[in-house]
């Protein structure tokens, strides 16, 4: 069943989105390479990139403003993939500020030990940004990377700079997910249920930057509870369980048309949606068929129900293997829950961890790993591990501090999104799979389930 959301909250919502997130496909900020020469450093050691504030060509606030916004966020993003050192900015203050080009100060940076300087400019031209970047060789003062960019927005100019970082870490054949955004659920805008007896406060969906800017509330009903979001491959399309009047369903909204599909029906309960990794399918659990909760998977459009489990036990939160060949699931069938996996017929199940005393919420790695995070209860609360599929091995990533759940990985696998009540309330927070870089997200209310798109 399709419905249209006239509703003006949700139309302003979804604008919103639009105008802060474009479509990845076409209305990314357009780019054009002029060139791409490999910058290479010390043998060994990390290569050291300094950012500069941009150069604002046209002299009104939001250009000026953008410019120096777009240095502060490129510098970040590139220093959240670690594949660089990062030159700290307030060491700059002794350099003179290059106008163009030209003007660039390379002995100075050479002092600095910088191997590369970004150098940028943006021009404003209506409600947009015309922005060109130079990644320039220290040694030979020659521009390594250039590339410019049309149709920023100007009420979002860190895409620009988002962009930009993407392409610099394609330089060196990482694809980095600065343009990636984290859906989840949250009870920040203290609404109530509407139809329980208990008051209980409503879950509504929210999309972010990776980083935890440019929040947008995606879902706008009042009196609903909205969870566990989970993006399509094409990054235009969200699942999620909403409950309604009677009994937990899973919809589709359509982030860039305006709409969405109600793809399961009122008799029984449907949790937990996961799209396979060509989108085409979508796992998920439910107790339709009367006996407890199982594994189900259905086509894109909610048709062609197939059950995948059929036991006693109580199996839920599913996730794809990246070839889309395999789910591994959570499942309490030998006594305690634990994460298990099959093929995606349902045969072939097997159980993988075995040395936690409750394992669940596992979600698989991105290909080239092949690795798959879970909480695993230790004490009073969980702490995330990642359990190696061809070693059988897994390891801690969390410390211990509070509960941490409900893991994702970024779609290059190199960091994962989970929630933690380590700073009281429960919080959505980023951490490297080497257990270094936490970061805290977000702040306001409660933040739950956090889902990481490609």
């Amino acid at each position: 069943m399709k419905l249209f959301l006239t509703s003006t909250s949700i139309v302003l919502a979804l604008v919103l989105l639009a105008a802060q997130n474009p479509a990845p496909q076409p209305a990314q900020p357009s780019s054009q390479s002029e060139i791409n020469i490999a910058i290479t450093g010390d043998i060994g050691a990390p290569l050291h990139y300094a950012v500069p504030d941009f150069v604002a060509l046209t002299q009104d606030a939001e250009t000026t403003a953008a410019a120096k916004l777009m240095a502060e966020v490129l510098f970040n993003d590139l220093a959240f993939e670690r594949e660089f050192d990062l030159i700290p900015r307030d060491t700059y203050r002794t350099i003179p500020v290059a106008q163009t080009a030209s003007d660039i100060p390379f002995p100075r940076w050479s002092e600095l030990n910088a191997d590369g300087v970004v150098f940028g400019t943006v021009q404003r031209s209506g409600s947009t940004f015309h922005v060109e970047m130079r990644l320039f060789n220290v040694r030979t003062r020659q521009v390594a990377l250039g590339k410019q960019y049309d149709g920023i927005r100007v009420a979002n100019p860190r895409a620009g700079a988002h962009a930009i970082a993407d392409d610099i870490h394609e330089q060196r054949g990482l694809h980095g997910v600065a343009r990636t955004r984290l859906a989840y659920s949250s009870d920040r805008d203290n609404e109530r249920m509407d139809s329980t007896v208990e008051k209980r406060d409503s879950h509504n969906i929210y999309v972010s930057d990776y980083d935890g800017a440019n929040v947008v509330r995606i879902t706008t009903q009042p009196g609903r509870l909205n969870i566990n979001p989970n993006w399509a491959p094409d990054g235009r399309t969200l699942a999620y369980t909403t409950y309604g009047r009677i009994m937990p369903q899973i919809l589709v909204s359509n982030l860039y048309l305006g709409t969405r599909d109600t793809l399961t029906d009122e008799k029984s309960q449907a949790f937990l949606p996961v799209f396979s990794p060509d989108g085409s399918k979508i796992a998920f659990m439910s107790d339709r068929d009367g006996k407890g909760m199982d594994i189900y998977v259905m086509n894109r459009d909610g048709s062609g129900v197939r059950r995948l489990t059929n036991s006693s036990a109580a199996d839920s939160t599913p996730t794809w293997s990246p070839t889309g060949t395999q789910i591994a699931f959570t499942s309490d069938r030998s006594g305690s829950a634990q994460i298990w996996v099959m093929d995606t017929d349902g045969l072939n199940v097997r159980r993988l961890t075995f040395e936690d005393s409750y394992a669940d919420r596992a979600t698989w790695s991105p290909a080239p790993f092949n690795e798959i995070a879970y909480a695993a209860r230790s004490g009073p609360g969980f702490d995330i591990r990642i359990y190696d599929v061809a070693t059988r091995a897994s390891h801690q990533i969390t410390s211990g501090e509070g509960s941490n759940e409900s893991p994702s990985f970024a779609p290059n696998g190199r960091h994962l999104a989970f929630t933690s009540s380590r700073a009281g309330k429960v919080q959505v927070y980023t951490i490297a799979r080497d257990g270094k870089q936490l970061t805290k997200l977000t702040s306001v209310g409660n933040n739950w389930t956090p889902n990481w798109s490609k």
